[in-house]
């Protein structure tokens, strides 16, 4: 009952892939009048088509929903339709828009970022990908470090000169004198849980084996079917294995191998780490407990009859109830957004005046909050106590995993995806947990730069070292490199992908000819050796 337009209806148009439907409409045949009646809607639709396949989407349908597109998918859309309508004279700024983005596809993104300049406009690209750096015009590097170490303006100049800022990271990095460096020998294994039949949405019946107490990376182009096969099919599956509450798996055979060896399975993925806008990174780690235990302790806490409760945002009793100890409060507008002003009963601070006449070593609990995780490690090791060991322990992993910058008392709200991803990692560093583990990652240099890629993938091998595997998700080429065993799936997205094209050493993907992400690895295979 649908009308049709060369045997097609709409719903089967909207069902195909943007590279499937771009062949249709580039095919399409009308007689003369029907032609010249649709001649410049069929220009725009194959102006908008084209610029979905330049950067890098031509696997999506265009019934895909929106909530199910990743950031980087989400922004390259934008882009898609900020170039089809030409604007000129505009000012663009994209965060990150290679988030989730193939190096295969980074250079079609580069086009079209040159074409938006080209049209006379000005673009400004806050990123950390190697390749689009390289293609800038200009480049400002911000540093030299993070938090309250950083701030600066290092260095604003032509990437021809970039070698002349002493004190950048960035500099190092991009000439050389620092790198991501390949290891010195890869880890052996014999032990692995084999998926077999693996067929959920575009993968075809594949089998692959994930081993056990190595760092297996699994790659491909965007759309290949590494979250269907990692996340949908084999997590769930293991899941429930393992007797563990999970979704129902996609559609597979079998799971094979050395199950047994394995005694939980844990996906770290990019969600906020509480729902609360009191929850932070230090609360999640359980060193709050502890801080508020040493303030117990102070002996005029002892005198006013303050137990660690008294010492929490969480709980009535110390905090301040005008704010309910958030220190803000939210004003709704009806028509606009809602306003958001520091608490005037506690002046933002959170707590009751007599809880913050409690001091340790001349801090109150306030100005422990107000303190960065790195100041807080140097804060506390100069006390000698056993309470303030256990804090240092359980702040320690948030300083390996790249998070010193951040403050106790920063909101998990204000966390990027990333940066979540990273402090849940800190968490399963700091149990130090004996049974093994199986870890799965989705996309966690998600925001990273290259320094603290170096400090994600030491947290890796401690994972390893403890006993546990360690699956990722992965486009990045610095840390593909450092994989004991990679899969690569494709070779192209949507219906192009689904199938597995290499898996091995990062070397047996460099020599795959077929493989996008083998051409892309090789250059980075001839780095030196740790």
């Amino acid at each position: 009952s649908y009308v049709k337009v060369n045997g097609t209806t709409i719903m089967e148009l909207v069902k195909m892939p943007v590279s499937e439907l771009k062949t249709w409409f580039d095919n399409l045949q009308l007689n003369s009048h029907d032609a010249a009646v649709a001649k410049r809607l069929l220009t725009e639709i194959r102006n908008r088509l084209d610029i979905m396949v330049e950067v890098g989407l031509e696997y999506l349908t265009l019934d895909r929903l929106s909530s199910t597109l990743s950031g980087g998918e989400s922004q390259r859309i934008n882009l898609a339709t900020s170039l089809g309508s030409s604007l000129m004279g505009s000012l663009y700024i994209l965060d990150e828009p290679s988030i989730g983005l193939h190096s295969r596809d980074t250079q079609k993104l580069i086009s079209v970022l040159k074409k938006l300049k080209n049209l006379g406009n000005t673009v400004i690209v806050v990123e950390h990908d190697e390749e689009i750096m390289e293609a800038a015009d200009w480049i400002v590097d911000v540093g030299p470090q993070a938090g309250r170490l950083g701030g600066e303006i290092v260095y604003s100049g032509p990437l021809a000169d970039i070698s002349h800022a002493e004190n950048s990271f960035t500099a190092k990095y991009l000439t050389g004198d620092l790198s991501i460096a390949v290891p010195a020998k890869r880890r052996k294994w014999s032990s692995y849980i084999g998926i077999s039949g693996a067929r959920e949405h575009n993968l075809k019946d594949i089998d692959v084996q994930i081993p056990l107490g190595v760092l297996t990376v699994v790659t491909g182009v965007s759309g290949s079917g590494k979250s269907t096969l990692i996340r949908d099919v084999f997590y769930r599956a293991l899941s429930r294995q393992l007797g563990e509450a999970a979704d129902a798996p996609g559609a597979f055979k079998s799971l094979t191998g050395d199950i047994h060896r394995i005694r939980a399975v844990e996906f770290v993925d990019q969600n906020p780490i509480g729902k609360s806008t009191r929850s932070n990174a230090a609360t999640y780690l359980k060193a709050y407990d502890e801080i508020r235990a040493l303030f117990a302790e102070q002996q005029s806490a002892k005198q006013l009859g303050f137990t660690p409760a008294y010492f929490s945002f969480n709980t009535e009793g110390g905090r301040c109830e005008e704010c309910k100890g958030e220190g803000t409060i939210t004003i709704e507008m009806q028509f606009m957004a809602d306003i958001t002003i520091p608490c005037e009963a506690c002046g933002g601070k959170r707590f009751k005046r007599d809880v913050l006449d409690v001091e340790y070593r001349g801090k109150n609990r306030y100005d422990i909050l107000d303190m960065t995780v790195n100041q807080a490690v140097e804060f506390f090791s100069e006390g000698k106590g056993a309470i303030e060991k256990r804090i240092i322990k359980r702040l320690q992993p948030l300083r390996d995993v790249g998070l010193g910058y951040i403050k106790l008392g920063q909101s998990s709200s204000t966390l990027s995806g990333g940066e979540n991803q990273r402090v849940k990692l800190a968490y399963f560093l700091s149990l130090e947990k004996s049974e093994p583990t199986m870890f799965i990652f989705d996309e966690p240099t998600t925001g990273l730069h290259f320094h603290d890629i170096n400090l994600l993938m030491d947290s890796f091998n401690r994972l390893i070292a403890n006993g546990h595997s360690v699956v990722i998700i992965e486009h990045n080429m610095d840390v593909i490199k450092c994989a004991d065993h990679v899969i690569d799936l494709g070779p192209g997205g949507g219906k192009a992908g689904g199938s597995l094209v290499v898996q091995g050493t990062p070397e047996d993907v460099a020599a795959c000819s077929e493989s996008y992400t083998g051409r892309y690895l090789k250059p980075k295979l001839s780095q030196t050796t740790m």
